[in-house]
């Protein structure tokens, strides 16, 4: 009897310290970022976004503060809602890209004539700054999540002309692959491929840099269960799963409000987890994934 209550008394321990998937979502139209409970996609908490607002980029800190991107400028707010600092826009700009760098410092992507790259140190003062033009007039549809790398390069996915851009910390071109659509966000992955989400062209691209070639695609006919919509976000997990936002923005043909907004396919591209209908849950353009 003694091992058997100790054995329960293990497992309630286990239970209560075991982490569980949470999601941190945003989307264009949508006015509010959001944690969800990925298991069942109850809303667990939310910060409102003021008018005019629109958030397409986001993460959580480690320190569990949430940074995005809110188009009007960039935020860093605590799970209260206290503003730690925030970076605003100037007139005729907007921001659609906040990441958290490895330094721990804060990069941000100023879509304007010149578009600007700002690099912010732990407090959100500005540190550094790169400025180019992206030749593109039309502000809103510059950029959206950009990336640096480890080579301290860019990679740039530009909305308007379907391609993705590397360049230098001096604003030299590197190299251009076309992938279509328009790209959204760009994601490094192990082997040094690009992992790129296209946007209204419905479909998620592996591009070779070093070859500058498409070597991967998938669309809805690749997969087993679903249909594919605006791609804005994907995500690799390590264990080889890809998370892809479905939001319902402008396609070849919208998205059915039927279709799941978030979808999560293994390596064969078998669909294996999608988010659970709610209807308080608007377009997701942005997401994170986390556990707690």
């Amino acid at each position: 009897m003694r091992n058997i209550i100790i054995c329960i008394t293990a497992l309630y321990a286990f239970c209560a310290c075991a982490k569980h998937d949470k999601l941190l979502v945003g989307g264009e139209g949508w006015n509010e970022i959001a944690i969800l409970d990925k298991e069942s996609g109850a809303i667990e908490w939310s910060h409102p976004l003021e008018d005019g607002e629109e958030c397409n980029d986001l993460e959580m800190t480690p320190q569990g503060q949430i940074l995005y991107a809110c188009q009007k400028g960039a935020k860093l707010i605590t799970r209260d809602h206290r503003i730690v600092w925030e970076y605003n826009a100037g007139e005729k700009e907007e921001i659609h890209t906040a990441t958290r760098l490895p330094s721990g410092n804060y990069m941000l992507c100023v879509n304007g004539m010149p578009t600007q790259i700002v690099e912010l140190d732990k407090n959100g003062a500005p540190v550094g700054e790169l400025k180019f033009n992206s030749v593109s007039p039309d502000v809103h549809h510059q950029f959206r999540q950009i990336l640096k790398t480890p080579q301290n390069t860019y990679l740039l996915p530009f909305m308007s002309k379907g391609k993705i851009t590397e360049i230098t910390e001096t604003g030299k071109v590197r190299r251009s692959v076309l992938c279509a659509g328009t790209p959204n966000s760009v994601k490094l992955l192990d082997n040094g491929h690009w992992l790129v989400s296209c946007g209204s062209a419905r479909a998620l691209v592996e591009i070779d840099p070093d070859a500058r070639k498409i070597v991967n695609t998938i669309t809805t006919t690749s997969l087993n269960w679903g249909v594919l919509g605006y791609i804005a976000e994907v995500i690799r997990f390590k264990n080889g799963h890809t998370l892809i936002t479905n939001a319902e923005l402008k396609s070849d043909d919208e998205t059915p409000p039927s279709q799941s907004r978030l979808i999560e396919i293994d390596a064969d591209n078998h669909v294996v987890w999608r988010l659970p209908a709610n209807p308080a849950i608007k377009n997701i353009t942005a997401v994170y994934a986390f556990q707690e």
